[in-house]
């Protein structure tokens, strides 16, 4: 029962994920339970939706594949930089978050020498 279990989340961890901010949300499984309750396997994809979202660190527009929950939360926290930021690197799930969050840290610290 346990390895069908861990199977099933192999499965539901999918490769889009790593392409934008996720959030976690993945692949979901069920079934299609209609009048006649013959039951159908189905599956349940996550809201992704293609955004440009703007960076005050780098100034500039980032085209992401992002999930509705997380937009808001973006919007909860302030903006895409203050996300990321205050995100743990363990919680943005994808190699482009952290990717991001790199260059937003660096182009954030070049700002502080310049100032200081």
């Amino acid at each position: 029962m346990l390895s069908t279990y861990t199977n099933a989340l192999a499965r539901a961890t999918f490769q889009r994920a790593q392409r934008g901010l996720f959030g976690g949300k993945h692949i979901q499984f069920g079934n299609n339970n209609p009048f006649s309750k013959k039951k159908t396997r189905r599956t349940w994809l996550p809201n992704v939706q293609s955004k440009k979202l703007y960076s005050d660190a780098l100034q500039k527009f980032i085209d992401l594949k992002v999930t509705t929950s997380i937009l808001r939360t973006i919007d909860k926290k302030g903006g895409l930089d203050r996300y990321l930021l205050d995100t743990r690197d363990k919680n943005l799930f994808s190699e482009k978050a952290l990717e991001l969050k790199g260059q937003i840290t660096r182009s954030l610290q070049r700002k502080a020498e310049q100032q200081a």
